[in-house]
């Protein structure tokens, strides 16, 4: 691969603003363009941004080495099943695909041809996780929660693949291992697909994830929290930062165990964990999450390191995700039936 390689865009919507925005300066690889497919959006695009734009996918993948892919979701796998084949290397927006079937086909491609592929869980840049990867020690227990106003980019698809799948891929890194077992419930409210979902995931390990996501919610808010047998983090996504509450190391608790036996048991009032436990904020350098996400990308193109987030991590999630949906599908028409006679006349 050459030593800046010519990297290009396919999709200019809310989020494909972006991908042109950041990858136009990107040190160390050339921005090669855009296609759109509205071309009113196109024109607005390449004016605004001042960047070239083609007029057909094929015509930018004759310019490119590589390209993120950033249309929706349901058109991801004929895009990068055409990119691959002519091995363009690929930086794929999450989910990867919409089925399991589709990202094996387009897995296969790239093991063919040698291309890299990259799946876009931007979250894994996010500073906060950044911050908490160093202390994070065997979880047994995380949950998380992703509330977002209704908007319509991502509404084709359940929240699951929309919103939640971040997270799972976050738990997944976090817990470091397979998925055992997957419970979930939701229900669709403004769209026919489902708009909130909760579930429950257990893992081989013995550790247990509780995730929450919404599209109908008035506020914003991504928080997870992380419990383990050293402490507890408190991570504040939307933020970028967060806390480890953890055992301070000058405590004996075998010997604070001692004098609560030898004093009769435990005190009537409550204890003062700062006593017992230290705070320690969670840093680490400042950085635009996608912008990372697009240099990690460009140093795997490069053959500098592996993708952060591999084309297999990226149906590892989906994966799991339509696990969650297939289990809703199956409880939805009992819900609904009990929701109907509850209100029965």
């Amino acid at each position: 691969m050459a030593a800046e390689p010519r990297v290009g865009v396919v999709g200019a919507g809310a989020l494909g603003y972006h991908h042109v925005r950041l990858l136009r300066d990107l040190p160390g690889a050339r921005f090669a363009g855009f296609y759109e497919r509205s071309e009113a959006r196109r024109a607005q695009v390449a004016s605004e941004l001042g960047v070239p734009a083609f007029d057909s996918l094929d015509a930018l993948l004759d310019a490119a080495d590589a390209l993120t892919v950033v249309v929706p979701t349901p058109a991801h796998h004929a895009v990068a099943r055409a990119a691959l084949e002519r091995g363009r290397h690929l930086l794929i927006e999450k989910p990867i695909t919409t089925t399991l079937e589709e990202a094996d086909e387009l897995l296969a491609i790239a093991a063919r041809t040698g291309a890299v592929v990259q799946t876009g869980h931007v979250e894994r840049f996010n500073r906060a996780v950044r911050a908490a990867l160093p202390y994070v020690d065997a979880p047994r227990f995380i949950e998380s929660d992703r509330l977002a106003p209704f908007t319509m980019r991502g509404a084709d698809v359940a929240v699951v693949l929309d919103l939640m799948i971040h997270d799972i891929d976050l738990v997944r890194t976090l817990v470091g291992s397979a998925v055992s077992e997957v419970r979930a419930t939701g229900v669709g409210v403004l769209t026919p697909t489902v708009d909130i979902a909760n579930a429950r995931l257990a893992f081989a390990s013995g550790a247990v994830a509780n995730i929450t996501a919404s599209r109908v919610s008035r506020e914003r808010l991504r928080k997870v929290r992380i419990f383990q047998q050293s402490g507890y983090l408190s991570l504040d996504l939307a933020a970028g930062n967060g806390e480890f509450f953890r055992l301070r190391g000058d405590v004996d608790l075998a010997a604070l165990a001692m004098r609560m036996a030898a004093g009769g048991g435990a005190p009537a009032g409550p204890l003062d964990l700062a006593a017992f436990v230290e705070r320690v904020p969670l840093e680490a350098p400042e950085g635009e999450p996608l912008r990372l996400e697009f240099e990690s990308f460009v140093a795997a193109v490069r053959g500098e390191a592996p993708p952060v987030v591999s084309g297999g991590d990226g149906r590892e999630a989906p994966d799991v995700a339509l696990r969650m949906v297939g289990e809703i599908e199956r409880t939805l028409p009992a819900l609904r039936d009990a929701a109907a006679g509850a209100t029965a006349p």
